[in-house]
């Protein structure tokens, strides 16, 4: 089974649990905790990640830890299954997959705009403001600078990207003139 595969069924089985007792979004931060713990504590990452460092000593490690965090009881059992099956080295794929699941089920849609210079408030609200009227959800904007696109935008939305800026109409001049 490929990893995208893989990832996709925890995150799928953890939005479905999450659903069935109102904890979506609980379950969501939480995920991104551990997530971010584990990108930060490297050795612990490594310890658990280990196939020669013994199950049990892994099991109390990650108990441990989740009475740390406070975990709630349904996360410690999926970081516990994700421990058995060796599979807690797809922790960021996982949480990743997981929002993207949450955020279908709630119908928010994330988009990323990169502009050439920096956008004012009013801007990212037309900006924010046109994209949930194009596609009837809750858009949640972030928003990047990047002066190599020289002006025009970038936008990700959906896993499409949609590139107005003036580097990339160049670039297409460029092409069709070396074409002929």
């Amino acid at each position: 089974m490929s990893v995208s595969a893989l990832t996709k069924r925890y995150a799928k089985a953890l939005v479905t649990l999450g659903s069935e007792q109102q904890m979506v979004e609980a379950y969501g931060q939480e995920l991104a905790g551990v997530k971010s713990l584990f990108a930060s504590e490297k050795f612990l990452r490594l310890i658990l990640e280990s196939p020669s460092f013994p199950m049990e000593k892994k099991s109390a490690i990650l108990t441990e830890l989740a009475e740390s965090m406070g975990l709630s009881d349904g996360m410690k059992r999926f970081l516990g299954l994700l421990l058995a099956k060796g599979r807690l080295k797809y922790l960021p794929q996982i949480e990743a997959q997981y929002k993207d699941f949450a955020d279908e089920l709630s119908g928010v849609l994330r988009a990323h705009i990169v502009s050439a210079s920096k956008l004012n408030q009013n801007q990212k609200k037309a900006i924010g403001t046109g994209l949930e009227e194009k596609t009837g959800k809750k858009v949640e904007l972030t928003v990047s600078v990047d002066p190599y696109l020289i002006g025009g935008l970038q936008a990700s939305v959906g896993g499409k990207i949609f590139d107005g800026s003036i580097r990339t109409q160049l670039k297409r001049i460029e092409d069709t003139l070396k074409k002929g």
